[in-house]
């Protein structure tokens, strides 16, 4: 019942007793009784109404209860200001903060606390939170108990109209620290050395003009960035993991380090960074000093980068082929002169290429570079290890007096490579297979010895692998295998058990495709299609390479003029070896298997001869490739930059193109140093005015870096795949050049 019933009832009821005091008589009784039942039901719902009161008031002291506990044990200081700044209340932190009595701040003005100028401050804040009712925040500095403090503000969105919640936050300590830093930043203001000053977590704060100088990049343009915009990318990861290890157990690190500036200009630097503490043992800022050192490092490193560049590998820093060779050559001079032993040892790591299937090459080159340095920690100081490509190295143990004396380090070498090994967070574990030769026992040469050992090794892997095999004991166990090898070879080219896989190459920039390149696999009949390294090692140097050498190039004239017949006109290139090319009559046999396909342009094929092949007679091969261009015949030069001899085989053998290897193309985005071979490899190509094709173009962005460089031509895996012969019209016809590529005409 509402307030307006109540009322109209109270009127009712008392016109009856009026009634009764001057007439003396009562309404009828039916309206006595209704009235008396209204009544009744008004008292029942006044009852109602005074438990619901009563139960909304034990609520209201709950729920003040609970705010009032909140308020009091909150672990932020909290003060209730009217807008003079009177403390109308304060919970026990706020009270614990100015180490005060809770009785002895209420009341008082918070102002009286600060200075003239942290006041109007105050003032301003409480009247922007009363008369907007927003959130409003400051930073004052206050004094109290001897003490000074900055604290930190922050007005409440709920606002009364007599009082305003803030929350308090000390914050002397970052402000201290802060200070501190900017006096040290004064200091250095005017210092040769650029200065660069990060919060903890990495981002840039401050620096000063000698940065901007060095760098190029002005301050605005750096502030609240990563200095991760100055990497060069010439170090490794691990690089930075030790820089950062040292900061945190050292709290400091000093080294040189190669950086880029805004230009993209590459510069070195001495580094300095520091790590800057507050009292509680928590880092505050990190200090960068740094002096530009690139004219010193240009000097003493342009003769040294060329000799380590001839004589080293680029991924691993062990020495290359080249230095192998001579200190191979000299160990075996100093072992006659001594009457000793030396030990050639070939390694070849199992399984390696199914880790780089699996997790990349970026992380098979870090764990080549962490198992060589595990393999020459195993080894003595006098030994020497050599990466001669891919995941095979040669150790040449010298000093042995006898051949006994090798076991112990082979054994050592076996388990430093077996430990397992973290590389990029990834557990992985990986075993090597060892082939070993003995100097003056295996009295050979020195490309001899190497070979000889590498024989060893393919019996090692072939029992086992996890092992080594000495080739003095596997001699004949190796010719056995061999000679299977041929015969198995020879078996399948009866049964044409073999097929040919194309690969396209492209010009990048108009989107054509310029040819095809004949790539041969082994059906097998129980172990599926085999790439070519799983057979053709195995017979190089034997008549039955000739054979199958042949097939390849017949195979592929035959699909030349099939694709004829369908409208689809490419020029085809097929790999022969150096064996082959030097026989006396390879000029006759070609000529023979061009007359077998009449109806095939012989510009139409092209061979690329290996730039790594042993080739005996430079002068002989020269004649023999000018008499195939007699027919039609063109020649290239494959896996340029990897031999020894590039700028002879390039100065003396006619071929009018050269590969880069897919090795220096694949990591040149990342090395710098695989660029510089890729950017030199092309000038050397249009110095003597050769064309030029890019191997291994695995990404857009491969194809974008090397336009920019000069060169159009290309093929890999970012392209397309080796595809079997039925795939390519279609392909050609689908395929079209990425639209970047275009678009850096």
């Amino acid at each position: 019942m509402d307030n307006a019933t109540s009322q109209k009832l109270r009127h009712i009821a008392e016109a009856c007793l009026l009634a009764k005091t001057h007439t003396g008589t009562l309404p009828p009784v039916e309206d006595t009784q209704k009235l008396l039942h209204e009544l009744q039901v008004h008292q029942i719902e006044l009852e109602m109404q005074n438990d619901e009161l009563r139960e909304a008031k034990d609520t209201n002291n709950i729920a003040l209860y609970r705010y009032t506990e909140l308020f009091d044990f909150a672990p932020v200081a909290y003060f209730a200001l009217d807008r003079t700044s009177k403390i109308t209340q304060v919970n026990l932190m706020g009270a614990s903060l100015l180490g005060l009595e809770r009785l002895k701040l209420t009341g008082r003005l918070f102002l009286h606390y600060m200075t003239q100028g942290y006041r109007v401050k105050l003032n301003d804040f409480l009247t922007k939170a009363f008369d907007t009712g927003n959130k409003q925040n400051c930073e004052i500095l206050i004094h109290v108990s001897n003490r000074s403090l900055w604290l930190s503000l922050e007005s409440s969105i709920g606002l009364t109209e007599t009082e305003c919640l803030v929350a308090m936050i000390d914050i002397t300590e970052r402000k201290q620290a802060e200070e501190k830093l900017k006096r040290a930043a004064s200091v250095f203001s005017h210092a040769h050395e650029g200065i660069m000053i990060t919060d903890a977590s990495g981002n840039i704060t401050e620096v000063n003009d000698a940065f901007s100088n060095i760098t190029g990049y002005s301050a605005p343009e750096v502030i609240g960035k990563n200095p991760k915009i100055l990497q060069s990318g010439r170090q490794k990861s691990e690089f930075y993991d030790e820089m950062w290890h040292s900061i945190r157990t050292q709290g400091k690190w000093s080294g040189e380090v190669w950086n880029r500036r805004k230009n993209g200009e590459l510069y070195a630097e001495m580094l300095t960074i520091s790590a800057v503490k507050n009292t509680m043992g928590l880092v505050e800022h990190y200090v960068s000093l740094f002096t530009d050192i690139t004219t010193m490092k240009t000097m003493t490193k342009s003769h040294g980068q060329l000799e380590r560049i001839a004589h080293f590998d680029m991924l691993t820093n062990l020495p290359n082929r080249i230095l192998l060779a001579d200190r191979l050559s000299q160990a075996m001079l100093q072992c006659q002169r001594q009457n000793q032993t030396l030990a050639v040892v070939f390694i070849d790591l199992d399984g390696f290429k199914l880790i780089n299937d699996s997790y990349g090459h970026n992380v098979g080159d870090e764990l080549l570079i962490a198992l060589s340095q595990r393999m020459k920690n195993a080894l003595r100081g006098c030994d020497t290890l050599s990466r001669i490509g891919g995941d095979e190295f040669i150790a040449v143990m010298v000093d042995l007096e006898k051949i006994e004396d090798c076991e112990p380090l082979l054994t050592r070498l076996l388990k430093a490579i077996n430990k397992p090994i973290t590389v990029s967070a990834i557990l992985m574990k990986v075993s090597a297979s060892i082939g070993v030769t003995f100097y003056p026992q295996d009295c050979v040469d020195a490309d001899q010895l190497m070979r000889h050992a590498d024989q060893a090794m393919y019996i090692a892997k072939k029992a086992g692998k996890n092992r080594y095999h000495m080739f003095d004991t596997v001699r004949d166990n190796a010719i056995k295998t061999r000679r299977q090898s041929i015969g198995d070879l020879r078996a399948a080219l009866e049964r044409r058990e073999f097929i040919l896989y194309y690969q396209p190459k492209v010009n990048m920039r108009t989107g054509k495709v310029i040819g095809l390149e004949a790539l041969i696999r082994w059906q097998h009949p129980t172990r599926g299609i085999l790439p070519p390294l799983d057979f053709l090692p195995l017979i190089e140097g034997h008549k039955c390479s000739l054979e199958l050498g042949e097939w390849v190039i017949g195979a592929a004239l035959s699909q030349i003029s099939h694709w004829q017949n369908m409208g689809v006109n490419l020029s085809v290139s097929v790999n022969i070896s150096a064996y082959q090319l030097q026989q006396d009559n390879f000029v006759a046999r070609l000529e023979a298997l061009l007359n077998d396909n009449p109806d095939v342009n012989p510009r139409c094929l092209d061979l690329e001869i290996l730039e790594t092949s042993a080739l005996s007679d430079i002068s002989q091969v020269s004649n023999t490739i000018k008499a195939c261009h007699k027919l039609g015949v063109r020649f290239a030069l494959d896996d340029f930059g990897t031999g020894y001899s590039s700028l002879s085989h390039l100065k003396h053998l006619p071929a009018y193109l050269i590969k880069i290897d897919q090795s220096f193309v694949s990591d040149m985005l990342d090395d710098m140093d695989d660029l510089a071979i890729v950017e030199g490899v092309i000038g050397l190509a249009k110095a003597f005015h050769r064309e030029v094709i890019a191997e291994g173009v695995e990404t857009v962005a491969h194809g974008k870096a090397l336009l920019k460089l000069g060169c159009e031509l290309a093929q890999g895996y970012g392209i397309s795949r080796p595809m079997p012969a039925d795939d390519i019209p279609n392909w050609v016809s689908n395929w079209k050049a990425d639209v970047s590529w275009q678009a850096d005409e």
